[in-house]
C-alpha cells in the first residue's frame, strides 16, 4: 500500500536494512534451532547407546528363570538417566520377559520387528498409549546363550519442551535485535546522508547573486564526497559562468553603447550647425562608419553565441589544417599585396595534417588570429606559419603564427583573450578592434579539444601557438 510506504530516503534505507537482518536473522534462528535439535538427538542416542551397553551387564536370569536387572550398582538414584529410563526386554518370539516400572505396563514399540536390532543399533520414535513420544534404540544381545531384544527408550518431552524455550527466546531477542538495529540504522543512515541534507540546504538557498557557498568534503574517497566534490565543481562552474555573463553583458552594453553614442552625436552636430551638402555627407560617411562598426560587433556576438551553443559532435568533418590554413591566407591576399607581407610556411610533419572539427568554425578561429597578426604587422615584413606534429601521450598538431609586430607586453599574454580587451591604450592606438577576435578563437579551439595561447618566450613580435587533437586515423606519410 503506497500511504504505508516510507517517503524519506533515510526511512527507505533503514526499512531495507531491517528487512534483509530480519530474512537473516529467521534463516539463521531456523539453522541453529535445527542443528540444535539435531545435536541434543545424538546426544540423547549416544546416551542411550550407553545405557544400553551398560543394562546389557546388568542383566540376569534368576533361579526362578525371569529376567532381572541389577540396580545396586549406581550411588545416586535420582540419576536423570535411571529414572526416566524406559526399557523393555523381548525374546524372538516376542514375549516380554522385563519391562521397567516406569512404562507403567504400557508397551514399548510394539510387535517385533523384522532384523530389529541385529546389526547395530536401531533408532525410531515411538509413541506409547498416553501419547508420550519416545525416542526408542532396540538392540540384540546374548543372555546365557539365549537371545534377546532390548529396547531402551526417553520421552521427548523434555527434549521438545527444552527446544520450544530456546525457540521463544528466539522468537523474543529477534524482534528485539531488529528494534536495536532500526534506531541504529536511522542514526547512521541520518550521519551517512548529512552531507546530502547540506547538499539540499545549500541548493535550496542558491540564487544568480549567491554562488560562492560550497560543501564541506570531509571523505574524498567515498561515494558522498565525491558527489559533494562533483556539486562544488558544479558550482565552481555556474559562479564562473555568471561571472562571465555579468562581465560579458557589461562590456557588450558598452562596446554597444559606444557607436550607437557616436551616430547620435554625429546627427545631432549635423542638424544644429545647419550644415551643408558637403557636411551632410561626411555627417552620413561618420554615421555608415560607425554602423559598419556596430555591424561587426554585432555578427561578432553572434558568431560567440553561435560557437558557445554548437556541440562537439555536430557539423564536425576531417580535414587538412594546412589546407584550411592557406585558404584563409588566400582570403587575406589583398592585406598581404596591400602591405607587402611575405608569408613563410614552414612545414614540419612527418604525417598529413588531418584534424577532425567544425570546419567552418575553425576557418573563423584560423582568419582571427591571422587578420590580428597582420594588422600589427609592419609594412614588408614576414608572417611565419608552422605546421608540427608533437609525439607524447597525447599527440597535437600544432600551428604557429609568428608575426613582426610590437608584440606583447608583459602581462597580455592572457589577457588578449579577454571578450573586449583591446590593450591598454586602446583608445589612442591606431590598431583598435573591439577585441572579440581573440576571444572567439580560444572559445573554437577550445571546444575542439585544442588549446591556444601566446609564446612568452618570443621576444620579436607576437606568437600565437595553436594545438589541436590529430583526426582519430592512420597516420600517412606525405604533407
Amino acid at each position: 500500500m503506497k500511504f504505508l510506504r516510507p517517503t524519506s530516503l533515510r526511512s527507505r534505507l533503514t526499512l531495507w536494512y531491517v528487512s534483509i537482518l530480519a530474512v537473516l536473522l529467521f534463516v539463521y534462528a531456523a539453522l541453529v534451532f535445527v542443528f540444535q535439535y539435531g545435536v541434543l538427538s545424538r546426544q540423547l542416542l549416544h546416551d542411550e547407546v550407553q545405557d544400553i551397553v551398560t543394562v546389557e551387564g546388568l542383566l540376569h536370569f534368576a533361579n526362578d528363570g525371569t529376567l532381572r536387572l541389577s540396580q545396586d550398582y549406581f550411588s545416586r538414584p535420582q540419576s536423570h538417566l535411571l529414572v526416566d529410563r524406559l526399557m523393555e526386554v523381548r525374546d524372538l518370539d516376542g514375549n516380554v520377559l522385563y519391562r521397567s516400572p516406569t512404562l507403567k505396563g504400557m508397551p514399548l514399540g510394539g510387535v517385533n520387528r523384522r532384523h530389529e536390532g541385529d546389526t547395530g543399533f536401531d533408532e525410531r520414535i515411538v509413541q506409547l498409549e498416553d501419547g508420550t513420544h519416545v525416542f526408542l534404540v532396540s538392540h540384540m544381545h546374548s543372555l546365557q546363550g539365549k537371545a534377546l531384544l532390548i529396547r531402551l527408550g526417553y520421552s521427548l518431552a523434555p527434549l521438545r519442551a527444552r527446544m520450544m524455550q530456546f525457540l521463544l527466546l528466539l522468537l523474543v531477542a529477534i524482534p528485539l535485535a531488529l528494534l536495536l538495529a532500526g534506531v541504529a540504522g536511522q542514526l547512521i543512515a541520518r550521519s551517512a546522508l548529512r552531507p546530502l541534507e547540506n547538499m539540499t540546504q545549500l541548493a535550496a538557498g542558491l540564487t544568480a547573486n549567491r554562488l560562492s557557498g560550497r560543501l564541506e568534503i570531509l571523505n574524498p574517497e567515498d561515494e558522498l564526497g565525491l558527489m559533494a566534490k562533483v556539486f562544488n565543481q558544479l558550482l565552481d562552474r555556474l559562479e564562473q559562468a555568471f561571472q562571465q555573463l555579468q562581465r560579458f553583458t557589461a562590456d557588450a552594453a558598452h562596446e554597444l553603447r559606444a557607436p550607437l553614442a557616436a551616430l547620435r552625436a554625429v546627427g545631432e552636430v549635423a542638424l544644429e550647425r545647419n550644415a551643408g551638402e558637403d557636411a551632410c555627407r561626411r555627417a552620413l560617411g561618420d554615421i555608415l562608419e560607425e554602423t559598419q562598426r556596430l555591424s561587426e560587433t554585432i555578427d561578432s556576438l553572434l558568431l560567440l553565441a553561435r560557437a558557445e551553443a554548437t556541440q562537439n559532435s555536430s557539423e564536425t568533418e576531417t580535414f587538412q589544417v594546412t589546407v584550411l590554413s592557406d585558404e584563409v591566407v588566400d582570403l587575406l591576399s589583398v592585406v598581404l599585396e596591400e602591405k607587402k607581407i611575405t608569408v613563410l610556411r614552414i612545414v614540419e610533419l612527418t604525417q598529413r595534417s588531418l584534424v577532425q572539427a567544425n570546419r567552418k568554425l575553425l576557418r573563423v578561429a584560423i582568419l582571427n588570429v591571422l587578420h590580428n597578426a597582420l594588422k600589427f604587422s609592419p609594412d614588408n615584413s614576414i608572417l611565419r606559419i608552422g605546421y608540427e606534429y608533437v609525439e607524447g601521450t597525447s599527440p597535437k598538431l600544432r600551428v604557429t603564427i609568428h608575426d613582426s609586430g610590437p608584440g606583447l607586453q608583459k602581462g597580455e599574454h592572457e589577457k588578449v583573450f579577454d571578450r573586449f580587451y583591446t590593450g591598454p591604450d586602446s583608445s589612442a592606438s591606431p590598431h583598435r578592434g573591439m577585441g572579440l577576435g581573440l576571444s572567439i578563437a580560444k572559445l573554437i579551439v577550445t571546444r575542439d579539444g585544442g588549446a591556444i595561447w601566446f609564446d612568452t618566450a618570443v621576444e620579436r613580435g607576437a606568437k600565437c601557438v595553436i594545438e589541436l587533437p590529430p583526426a582519430d586515423i592512420k597516420p600517412q606519410i606525405g604533407v
